[in-house]
């Protein structure tokens, strides 16, 4: 058999690696560039803890929001992934490693010889090793991808963490406001009763007409009416904050009072930082560098591959009165694509797609992040604001009411003006406790937006 000439094998490989696919960037649509500041004015970069809810001086919210990232579903999902993808490093690692079998072999026939029918028993125990020789890298750039979506996944965790701690810090903002509106529903009732009283007695002696006591009535009916739906909603916002926590529903303790929260300072951070404190973005950012890899492992396998293979065992034969026999073979072989109808091509341009797909959802997840920040920063400095207005008008209200009960007493004024007053005022405090909740927050949303006192090297 003539030997083919030396020369012809780096031909062919070469000829191989000319059918490679070229190496495609991802799509310049794709980019994107940093805002140089904020919209907002007067934003400075400070430093933000990751145990952010403690600045908010309640001891019951801490305590409601260590629960939750202790024992909340969505957060022992999370980490169950993160221990999926270290295992998936392990197997893409183990394929760079050969892998050794033992084998056990037996055979028994009956046949027909010259000598007559004979019977053999053959028993082979052997040893098998194979092994992928990783000459273009195929295999290392897989693992290197595997241990980025293991990084990935952990900042997948730090991100539903964040979002499960800031969501279980809203719903105890919401039911304190809850708790806050009926205090103020309570003691609304009670000056309507006061007020129906008077109206009562000035009824009975005909001091006033039927119709001012029926308003009187009808007001004092219809505040009574929301204490049983605040009585609900304050049921339910319990039964949501202990859901968060991982717990069956109940009551839950109450630390500080709506109002008595101090509002922590506004956290800021410069737009170039952003990128690198918010984990959902490093996930996306990960993510993107994976599939790149992934794609040139695809790449990769237009080229030919190289398998190591070889065996060592015993050959037991009834024949030889089973005195053993040494066997063993060694080989190698080289497996090079010349036709597979397109497959390779066609995963190479879904690893292509998958990745432009990555790099479109990096772009977003910091598109969204920035107008986050921007919509948070804003909506805080518009509710101190509104605050400030809505104090002020809840003291001169108070003011008016008190003028148009002394009014209505002295006979001087109909009860409308007094009925007026109450509404007024009683709106203002609802309304002064609904914008409290608001402020609070969007302080809380602010701290999740700018990740929380989360960085990239803390991951590390």
């Amino acid at each position: 058999m003539t030997r083919p000439p030396a020369w012809l094998i780096p031909l062919l490989l070469a000829s191989l690696a000319g059918c490679m696919p070229p190496h495609q960037p991802p799509p310049t649509e794709a980019a994107f560039t940093p805002p140089d500041s904020w919209r907002a004015e007067g934003v400075r970069a400070s430093e933000i803890s990751a145990h952010w809810w403690q600045s908010f001086g309640d001891a019951q919210l801490t305590a409601l929001v260590e629960a939750a990232l202790a024992h909340n579903s969505d957060v022992l999902i999370a980490a169950s992934r993160v221990e999926q993808a270290r295992e998936q490093i392990r197997l893409s690692h183990a394929a760079l490693l050969p892998n050794l079998d033992a084998v056990l072999g037996a055979q028994r026939t009956r046949e027909l010889s010259v000598l007559g029918i004979t019977q053999t028993t053959a028993v082979q125990p052997s040893l098998q090793l194979s092994y992928e020789v990783d000459i273009w890298g195929r295999l290392r750039r897989l693992r290197e991808a595997a241990t980025l979506q293991y990084q990935a996944s952990e900042a997948e965790r730090d991100a539903v963490r964040l979002a499960v701690a800031s969501t279980t810090a809203r719903a105890y903002v919401s039911l304190l406001s809850l708790d806050r509106q009926l205090h103020v529903t309570r003691e609304t009732l009670e000056s309507r009763r006061q007020a129906l009283r008077v109206a009562e007695d000035r009824a009975s002696l005909g001091y006033t007409s039927q119709l001012e006591l029926t308003q009187a009535q009808s007001e004092y009916e219809a505040t009574a009416q929301l204490l049983p739906q605040l009585q609900q909603a304050i049921r339910e916002q319990e039964h949501a904050v202990r859901l968060l926590s991982g717990a069956l529903p109940g009551a839950v303790q109450r630390g500080a009072g709506l109002f008595a929260i101090e509002p922590p300072a506004v956290p800021g951070v410069l737009p170039s930082e952003l990128l690198r404190r918010r984990p959902d973005i490093h996930q996306a950012e990960l993510l993107l560098a994976a599939s790149d890899l992934n794609l040139q492992a695809q790449r990769d396998r237009f080229l030919p591959q190289v398998q190591v293979s070889a065996s060592l065992g015993r050959l037991f034969v009834n024949s030889r009165d089973y005195d053993p026999v040494r066997v063993w073979d060694i080989g190698a072989s080289v497996l090079a694509p010349i036709f597979d109808a397109g497959r390779l091509e066609a995963g190479v341009n879904i690893a292509v797609a998958q990745r432009d797909q990555a790099a479109f959802a990096y772009r977003a997840a910091a598109l969204e992040a920035f107008g986050e920040v921007e919509n948070s920063l804003s909506a805080e400095g518009n509710l101190r604001q509104q605050i400030e207005r809505i104090e002020a008008r809840r003291a001169v209200l108070e003011r008016s009411l008190t003028l148009a009960e002394d009014r209505y007493r002295a006979g001087y004024s109909s009860y409308l003006e007094t009925l007026d007053a109450q509404r007024n005022l009683f709106n203002t405090e609802l309304t002064a406790v609904q914008l409290r909740e608001r402020q609070l927050n969007a302080l809380i949303d602010l701290y999740q937006v700018l990740g929380g006192g989360w960085q990239v090297a803390d991951q590390r």
